[in-house]
């Protein structure tokens, strides 16, 4: 009978691993410099921007939204002109695709004010480490106090910093 054995990554794979994160990072922030006026200039809060690997490439994903609610010409209008200010100030990163998106119902919480806004309801949490040796967390939103965000699992109130979370979004 054959264990089933977990590959540890080594040290080289690590950093490689940790280079390529600080450069996605970079791009992010570079990207959220960029699209933030434009958004705010046409009436829209920008709400995430992703740079992520996936099965068709590269793509840099921008989230979107508006008091009234988005609308697909919104949306193309960002692209557009996104795609112009990007081609001349992302030109050394490589191919990608560009989308402009709604949040949709299981909308991303990127800012620390979405924790507020939002609270009371569903969320996933995903952290970069593990805490209490699990990295994804489902409850209800309490709020942000300071740095701390906190979840209601069930009974259990926990709570988790900010910046160790990777990845959070609201669940129906």
């Amino acid at each position: 009978m054959k264990k089933n054995k977990r590959r540890r990554k080594s040290k080289v794979e690590s950093r490689d691993l940790d280079r390529a994160r600080a450069k996605e990072q970079k791009v992010i922030q570079q990207v959220w410099s960029l699209a933030e006026p434009l958004c705010s200039s046409e009436g829209l809060e920008l709400i995430q921007v992703e740079y992520q690997r996936e099965s068709a490439g590269r793509i840099l994903r921008l989230y979107v939204d508006k008091p009234d609610g988005i609308k697909l010409e919104d949306c193309v209008g960002v692209s557009r002109q996104m795609s112009d200010i990007l081609d001349v100030n992302l030109a050394d990163v490589g191919p990608y695709s560009l989308e402009v998106t709604s949040p949709g119902p299981e909308r991303p919480l990127a800012k620390k004010e979405d924790f507020d806004r939002f609270k009371g309801n569903r969320a996933k949490l995903k952290t970069y480490l593990p805490i209490n040796g699990r990295k994804n967390f489902t409850g209800v939103l309490l709020g942000i106090t300071g740095d701390e965000v906190s979840l209601q699992i069930d009974e259990q109130i926990i709570t988790i910093g900010f910046t160790d979370i990777s990845k959070a979004r609201l669940i129906e």
